[in-house]
């Protein structure tokens, strides 16, 4: 049987039983955001998915709406708290993805679904990253989330693409608890995101 068709079940499976036993930290978590940075309690952006669908992705909020003087966004760094960087740290702003999962829009693995602005600039083999379903996690974030460049994480991105196995996603799920365990690779140094992509 073709593995992206298991892939696929497996995904549906496992997000709807997590989306069931995990609402009472959905709650609690959406509250003390609430709190801690004020309504909308999530970040909703659109996203390109397989084959460069696009798609609304669900995060926890992680960042407050501070404006500068000219009425624009200020900087990502002053917009982040102590609060937004543990949210981030543990990577429980990532939850609410099990909808993009249940949707059928992401799976529990696979290359991490990057600006729809970025589709402008792959070439012809980076834009191959789209042909597997964004992740949750992914082979670039076993390898250094942020703290690797965006030619490294394209390599991977690509290499997952053409090599979707079980056994692969097994690996990058362990590594990933592991990963989020130890809080490893979070942020690039100096920065709370990776510079845009651009060429």
């Amino acid at each position: 049987m073709n593995y992206i068709f298991i892939k696929s079940f497996l995904d549906y499976f496992v997000a709807f039983f997590l989306l069931i036993i995990l609402i009472p930290v959905f709650i609690f978590l959406g509250f003390i955001v609430f709190i801690n940075l004020g309504s909308p309690i999530l970040f909703i952006q659109r996203r390109p998915g397989y084959r460069n669908k696009i798609f609304k992705i669900y995060k926890f909020r992680t960042m407050h709406n501070t404006s500068n003087k000219n009425g624009e966004l200020a900087s990502d760094e002053k917009r982040m708290n102590k609060f937004g960087n543990w949210l981030r740290s543990t990577s429980l702003d990532e939850l609410p993805e099990i909808i993009n999962v249940l949707k059928g829009e992401m799976s529990f693995v696979g290359p991490r679904p990057l600006l729809v602005d970025y589709l402008d600039f792959y070439n012809s083999e980076e834009i191959k990253r789209h042909n597997v379903k964004p992740g949750i996690t992914g082979l670039a974030q076993i390898k250094g989330r942020n703290e690797i460049g965006w030619n490294k994480k394209f390599k991977y991105d690509i290499y997952y693409s053409k090599n979707l196995s079980f056994l692969l996603d097994i690996k990058i799920l362990i590594i990933t608890f592991f990963k989020v365990i130890t809080k490893k690779g979070i942020n690039q140094k100096g920065s709370v995101n990776m510079p845009f992509f651009k060429r």
